[in-house]
């Protein structure tokens, strides 16, 4: 048994050594700490000795208790990995900032078939090989580095003949719209390649641009001006001829023909158009972009249209007339016509100013002022006679003013002593009234005090008929008037009444009574309330 003791304690401690080095080996050589931000990778290497090694495909994601990079990353905080069986590596979050995006690579998975390159799915659940359909939004990602790569980007800027187009973090402001253009097909959606008629609204979105690109178009209307190049001076003004018609600077410039009867004609015209939202698709499609819409479109047709209607009228037709109006109302609807036909929205067509020739304006400006002369002569005559009219009709009215202030003065007095009669009356009347009034009084008052006094006589009557009558009922029920006087008598004795009666032996009433205090043997106390009806009698000897 000793034997045995001495040989356990060892073994006891050898085991406690072993357990405390294998606790010491887990929590120092086995432990790693993930910080916040960071994730784990592990790659398994396969047994050391004993087991079968088994390798994962390659380009693929290694399966339990295969050879290879898993595709799970353990996050923050304490994990236990031996170092011998397991690669350890601590890799950083990816972070997408706001205004960015991420272009996520997948690089493990099958290969796609044919030219598609985008792949469906998400981080972690991709099935090939390519770039993802879907973008990373601003945020924080758990993401093996093994498996994809990821690209921040901002917006991104692309040109494609006129047309500059944008990917990455799109911003689209208000009075804009996103026209897309899908560089792919995308089986999911059934979404065709080239440019889409849904358009994007004002707002932020993350493109892809391996997927799609975008083309930021302004909406709404604008203007385009086709003017002449007048003369200035110094200072800018413009420079004018004797009759206050600008001087051209330049013959070529605004829209030049020459008129149907010869003389070199010049116009300004401004056509205000735009693009609707339902537009900027065929405009991006046909033309580029909207610039290209004005330089392709809106000017050289407000140049083809106004030039060959104008060659069609003389000179004077485009100075005055009924035919300027028509000249203006056909440019607008060739202009409106064409402009429709190319999905463009035309609000108006101005023919702004017409340069007439000197030698054919001033002849008919010069007749122009010979009659507005004519007009002004005759205009200043009729105004000379309305001029006198107008005198007289103040004169007149002077005298209706006049006579109507005399009219009501008149009037006024008449009026003043009318009211003065009327209230002369009305006092006299008045003092009448108040006599008879006060007539009325005083006999109202002596048939007062008549009424009053036989009031009071016949109330004084009834009082004492009724002193009789009680004293009649009195007597009746005492049954004799000697009942009732003893009735009376007793019931109006004083409260209070003392009795002394004396004992008088032989000899003179008089001389005994000489003793007595008071004089007599009767003494009597006043009661203090009559009504009382009580008698207290007392004796002594």
């Amino acid at each position: 048994m000793n034997k045995i003791k001495i040989l356990t304690i060892p073994i006891t401690i050898l085991l406690l050594l072993l357990l405390m080095a294998g606790l010491a080996f887990h929590w120092t050589i086995d432990r790693i700490y993930v910080e916040e931000g960071q994730s784990l990778q592990l790659r398994y290497k396969g047994p050391l000795i004993f087991g079968s090694r088994n390798k994962a495909e390659p380009g693929m994601w290694a399966q339990k208790g295969q050879m290879g990079v898993q595709a799970e990353l353990r996050g923050p905080g304490r994990h236990f990995y031996c170092p011998i069986w397991w690669e350890r590596k601590i890799v950083d979050d990816v972070v997408i900032k706001p205004g960015e995006i991420g272009e996520v690579t997948c690089k493990l998975g099958k290969n796609l078939e044919g030219a598609d390159f985008l792949v469906d799915g998400d981080i972690g659940n991709t099935e090939y090989k390519g770039v993802l359909r879907k973008v990373l939004h601003p945020g924080r990602y758990r993401i093996n580095p093994y498996g994809y790569t990821v690209e921040v980007k901002k917006q991104i800027d692309f040109t494609s003949g006129q047309s500059n187009k944008v990917a990455g973090w799109v911003e689209i402001p208000t009075g804009y719209v996103g026209v897309v253009t899908q560089l792919s097909d995308n089986k999911a959606t059934g979404v065709k390649k080239g440019v889409q008629e849904e358009v994007l609204p004002p707002g932020n979105y993350p493109i892809n641009g391996r997927e799609q690109q975008i083309d930021i178009v302004e909406i709404g209307f604008r203007h385009s001006t086709i003017r002449v190049e007048v003369k200035r001076d110094a200072e800018g003004n413009t420079l004018v001829d004797e009759n206050g018609e600008p001087l051209i600077a330049d013959t070529h410039s605004g829209i030049a023909f020459p008129s149907a009867d010869g003389f070199p004609m010049h116009i300004d015209f401004t056509g205000i158009w735009g693009l609707m939202p339902s537009q900027a698709p065929h405009a991006v499609r046909t033309f580029g972009n909207v610039d290209q819409v004005e330089k392709k479109v809106v000017l050289p047709q407000i140049e083809s249209i106004c030039r060959n209607n104008g060659s069609e009228y003389k000179a004077v037709q485009l100075l005055v007339g009924s035919d300027r109006e028509v000249y203006q109302k056909t440019c607008l609807e060739q202009f409106h016509g064409v402009l429709d036909d190319k999905e463009i929205t035309l609000l108006y067509g101005l023919v702004r100013h017409v340069y007439i020739p000197k030698q054919v304006r001033e002849p008919i400006q010069m007749a122009f002022i010979a009659d507005e002369m004519k007009l002004t002569r005759e205009e200043e005559q009729t105004t000379a006679k309305e001029e006198a009219k107008l005198r007289e009709a103040e004169n007149k009215v002077g005298l209706a003013t006049d006579t109507v202030d005399a009219d009501t003065e008149k009037q006024v007095e008449e009026a003043k002593a009318g009211g003065e009669r009327e209230a002369a009356k009305i006092h006299a009347e008045t003092g009448k009234l108040v006599a008879a009034i006060n007539k009325e009084t005083e006999e109202l008052k002596a048939q007062a005090a008549t009424i009053l006094g036989e009031a009071t006589n016949e109330g004084k009557k009834m009082v004492e008929e009724a002193k009789a009558d009680r004293f009649k009922l009195a007597v009746e029920a005492f049954g004799s008037a000697k009942a009732y006087n003893d009735w009376f008598f007793a019931t109006n004795l004083p409260e209070n009444i003392d009795l002394n009666f004396l004992y008088a032996g032989e000899g003179t009433l008089w001389t005994d009574m000489n003793g007595v205090s008071g004089g007599f043997g009767v003494r009597a106390t006043i009661p203090l309330k009559p009504e009382s009806s009580t008698v207290h009698r007392t004796s002594s000897k």
